[in-house]
C-alpha cells in the first residue's frame, strides 16, 4: 500500500496540529481551567496519533499518544496544569516537529525516538497520579486490545464465520489449502471514537499482508475505502505461519479495538446464491486502495436496514469547514507567468494603436477600423486588470502563518533571559503576496529576538523607572495603499543615540568632528552596518552583529525599507514597508540619456517641472525647497554613468520619491508615461548594482530597466 501520495497532505495538516497546539498551550499555560482549549488539545493531539498512525510513523505516534494521555488527565482534571508540565509539552511539540521536518526532507521520520522526552512525560503523570506506572509499552496496548471482547465494539463477534461466499471463492480457498497454506478468518473491530477508521482497517491489511495472502474481503475493499461498513470488517487469509504473530500484528494498529482470529476450513462457508451478495474478488483483483487521505475529519455515517424500525431518522450535523483549498504554489507561479505574458500582449496592442492611429492620418478610410481596435484594446486592458486582481488574490496570504510562531519564541525568551514579557499581535490577518510572506519570517524574528535581548530592561531596572515588570512587546501590520506595513518595537530602554555613536568613533566608522554634525537617524543607521553590535557579550539570541543588516537587506531585497523611531528609556519602534506584490505593478516610464526606465508608483509622490535658477546648494549638494522641504536631486545620468549633456536645459523634471520619512528628487530628461508592468528578475547580471531591481519588456519588444528608488538614499 503506497502512502507517499498523502504524504504532502500530512504535512501540511501536521503543521496545522502543531501551531493549534502552540497556540492553545500557549492559552492553556494562562487559562488552566478552560475547557474549551483544554478540548481543543485533545482533538488536535487526537488527530495528530491518527494521522501519525494512518501513515506508519510509529515514533511520532508513539509521542503523540503519550502526550494525548497527559491531555486526558487534564481534561478530566486529574492532573493540574503548571509552568514545568508546560516546559514539557512545548520540548514534545519541538521533537513532533522535528519528525515532520524529517520527514518533509526524506519521506522518513528516522531513528530518534525521544525516550527521554517520553520518560519526563510520563513520569510527570506518574507523579500527578501517584502509583501510576511512568511509562506503558505500546506492546502491552496492543495486547490489551487484542483480548479485549469483541463485544465491546459492535457485538459482532467472529462475523467471519458469518462470510457467504460463491462457488468460485470456496475453491479458491481449496486451493490455497491444498497447497500447503493455513487458512485465517479474522474480524476487526474499530474504535467507535475513530475518525479515519477506512484508513485503520487497510492499515490492518498491510499488517496481515507481511505474513501471506487475504483471499476474501467481507465487505469489499472498494466498499471499505468509501466507508460503507459500520466499526468491523472481515477477512480470510492464507499463510504459511502460525496464527499468533499475525494476530498481534493486526492488533497493534493504533485505534482498533479488537481482534477475532482463529483457523478456518473451506466447508465451514456456505454458498451465497444472490451473486450480487458474492465477497469481493482476490487480491489480484481487488487490491485494498491507499486510506483515506489525512484531510479527511469524520467518517460517513453508513445507512442501517431497518435500525430505526420506521422511527425518526437522526440527524447528523456536517462540520463547518473553510471555503478554502490547498494550491500549489508552482500552479500559481505558472498561472502568474500567463498573466504576465497576456499584459505584454497587451502593450504590444497599446503600441500597435499609437502607430496605426498615426496611419489613419493619412488614411482616413481606415477610421471605422480604427475605432474597433480602440474598443478591442480597452476590452483587453479590462480583462487583464481584472485577471490581475483575481490571480493577486489567490496568491495573497495572511502573515498569520509566519507570526503565529513568535508568541512561544517571546515565552521561551522570557524564561530563558529572566525578564517577564509578553507579544502583543495586531492584524495577523493582514495579506502580503505569498512569495513576500515566505521571506519576511527571519527579519521579523530578528527584530523580536532584539527587543527581547536589547530592548526589555531587567524587572529591577523597569521598576526603579517607574514601569510595569513586565516588558510589552508589539507586532503591528495593516495595508496602507499598494503597501503593508509591519511595526515590531518594546516599552524597553530604546536606543543610545550617543553610545552608538561613541561604538562608530571607536570603529573608524566617523570621525569626533563628523560625529557631532550627525542626525539622530544618522546615528541609528550605523546600527544597519554588517558586524555593528551594541551587545557587551555575544550569546546564542544575539550580540555577533548579523541582525539587523540582515533585516535591511533581506526588506530592501523584497522591494521595501525599514526606518527606526526611537525613544530613550521609552522603546523603540521598527517599522517595515513592503510592497502587495513582487510580479506585476504600476511603473512611471521615464526617460534618460535615450534611454527608457521604469520607477515603481507607490514610491512616488508626485512630479514637478523646476526651473534651473531655482536650484539651491547645501554641502555643496543640490537640492529644491518645495512646499516646506528641503528635497536634495538626484541627476539619474550621473548615477546611472550616461554620457553628459553637451547643452543645459532651462528647466528640469524632477519625479520626487519617497522613503520613510526621507524624500529625494530625481531628475529625469522625459516623461513617457504611466504604464502596468511586468517585473522580469535579471538573476546575478546585476546582481552587483542595487539601484537595478529588475527589468520588464515594453510593448515594442524593447527592455527597460526597473530603477529601484529605495537604494538611491
Amino acid at each position: 500500500m503506497d502512502l507517499s501520495q498523502y504524504l504532502d497532505i500530512f504535512i501540511d495538516e501536521s503543521n496545522e496540529h502543531i501551531q493549534s497546539l502552540s497556540d492553545n498551550i500557549m492559552i492553556l499555560e494562562k487559562e488552566p481551567e478552560n475547557k474549551d482549549v483544554i478540548n481543543e488539545i485533545f482533538r488536535a493531539a487526537h488527530s495528530l496519533k491518527g494521522m501519525a498512525g494512518t501513515m506508519g510513523f510509529k515514533k511520532m505516534q508513539h509521542l503523540t499518544h503519550d502526550m494525548e494521555n497527559v491531555f486526558s488527565e487534564i481534561r478530566n482534571d486529574t492532573i493540574k496544569v503548571n509552568s514545568t508540565l508546560i516546559d514539557i509539552l512545548f520540548d514534545c511539540l519541538d521533537a513532533i516537529e522535528a519528525y515532520v521536518d524529517t520527514i518533509k526532507q526524506t519521506s522518513n521520520e528516522g531513528d530518534e525516538d525521544n525516550a527521554a522526552l517520553i520518560k519526563r512525560l510520563n513520569d510527570y503523570l506518574a507523579g500527578a497520579n501517584g502509583d501510576k506506572p511512568a511509562d506503558a509499552a505500546p506492546a502491552a496496548d496492543a495486547s490489551a486490545a487484542a483480548s479485549a471482547p469483541a463485544d465491546q465494539a459492535n457485538g459482532d463477534k467472529d462475523a467471519y464465520k458469518q462470510i457467504r461466499l460463491e462457488e468460485n471463492d470456496i475453491e479458491k480457498l481449496q486451493k490455497a489449502a491444498d497447497s500447503g497454506l493455513n487458512l485465517y478468518g479474522f474480524t476487526i473491530h474499530v474504535q467507535k471514537e475513530c475518525l479515519l477508521k477506512a484508513a485503520r482497517v487497510f492499515l490492518v491489511y498491510k499488517a496481515v499482508e507481511d505474513f501471506g495472502e487475504i483471499l476474501i474481503y467481507s465487505p469489499s475493499s472498494q466498499d471499505v475505502e468509501d466507508e460503507k461498513f459500520e466499526y468491523s470488517v472481515s477477512f480470510i487469509m492464507g499463510a504459511a505461519g502460525d496464527l499468533d504473530p499475525i494476530k498481534q500484528a493486526a492488533a497493534a494498529v493504533s485505534e482498533i479495538e479488537s481482534v477475532d482470529a482463529d483457523k478456518v476450513t473451506p466447508d465451514m462457508f456456505k454458498i451465497e446464491a444472490a451473486p450480487a451478495q458474492a465477497a469481493a474478488p482476490a487480491k489480484a483483483a481487488a487490491a485494498p486502495a491507499a486510506p483515506a487521505a489525512p484531510a479527511k475529519s469524520a467518517a460517513k455515517a453508513p445507512a442501517k436496514s431497518g435500525g430505526n424500525g420506521g422511527g425518526k431518522k437522526k440527524t447528523i450535523n456536517k462540520p463547518v469547514t473553510a471555503r478554502t483549498i490547498r494550491v500549489d504554489i508552482e500552479k500559481l507561479d505558472a498561472l502568474m507567468n500567463q498573466v504576465s505574458e497576456l499584459i505584454i500582449a497587451k502593450n504590444s496592442l497599446v503600441s500597435l494603436s499609437a502607430q496605426a492611429n498615426e496611419n489613419a492620418a493619412k488614411y482616413s478610410e481606415s477610421g471605422g477600423n480604427r475605432q474597433t481596435f480602440q474598443e478591442q484594446i480597452e476590452y483587453l486592458e479590462r480583462i487583464t486588470t481584472t485577471l490581475h486582481e483575481s490571480v493577486m488574490k489567490v496568491r495573497m496570504v495572511p502573515i498569520e502563518n509566519t507570526v503565529n510562531k513568535f508568541p512561544r519564541m517571546i515565552r521561551d525568551l522570557s524564561r530563558r533571559l529572566k525578564k517577564p514579557m509578553e507579544l502583543v499581535m495586531t492584524g495577523e490577518d493582514t495579506e502580503l503576496d505569498r512569495t513576500v510572506v515566505d521571506q519576511i519570517g527571519d527579519p521579523l524574528q530578528h527584530l523580536l529576538r532584539n527587543s527581547a535581548d536589547h530592548g526589555i530592561e531587567d524587572p529591577e531596572t523597569r521598576k526603579a523607572a517607574g514601569k510595569p515588570e513586565t516588558g510589552s512587546i508589539f507586532l503591528n501590520a495593516y495595508q496602507e495603499g499598494n503597501n503593508v506595513i509591519i511595526q515590531v518595537g518594546d516599552d524597553g530602554a530604546g536606543i543610545d543615540t550617543e553610545a552608538v555613536k561613541q561604538k562608530a568613533i571607536e570603529r573608524g566608522l566617523v570621525s569626533e568632528e563628523d560625529a557631532e554634525n550627525l542626525t539622530k537617524k544618522e546615528i541609528i543607521d550605523f546600527l544597519f552596518l554588517p558586524s555593528f553590535s551594541m551587545s557587551k557579550k555575544v550569546t546564542d539570541i544575539s550580540g555577533r552583529g548579523v541582525g539587523l543588516d540582515v533585516v535591511k537587506n533581506n526588506i530592501e531585497a523584497l522591494g521595501g525599507d525599514v526606518e527606526v523611531k526611537s525613544e530613550l528609556g521609552q522603546g523603540s519602534t521598527f517599522t517595515i514597508r513592503l510592497p502587495l506584490t513582487l510580479a506585476i505593478i504600476q511603473a512611471l516610464m521615464v526617460e534618460v540619456s535615450g534611454e527608457k526606465y521604469a520607477i515603481a508608483l507607490a514610491s512616488i509622490m508626485n512630479i514637478e517641472n523646476i526651473p534651473v535658477s531655482e536650484i539651491k546648494y547645501v554641502q555643496a549638494k543640490e537640492v529644491i525647497y518645495l512646499r516646506g522641504l528641503v528635497i536634495p536631486l538626484i541627476h539619474l545620468d550621473e548615477l546611472l554613468d550616461c554620457p553628459p549633456k553637451e547643452e543645459k536645459p532651462d528647466n528640469i523634471i524632477v519625479v520626487i520619491v519617497k522613503k520613510g520619512d526621507n524624500y529625494a528628487g530625481l531628475v529625469v530628461d522625459s516623461l513617457i508615461g504611466q504604464q502596468e508592468i511586468v517585473i522580469k528578475s535579471m538573476g546575478k547580471v546585476m546582481d552587483t548594482d542595487k539601484m537595478i531591481s529588475g527589468a520588464t519588456i515594453l510593448g515594442d519588444g524593447e527592455v527597460a530597466l526597473i530603477l529601484d528608488s529605495n537604494a538611491m538614499f
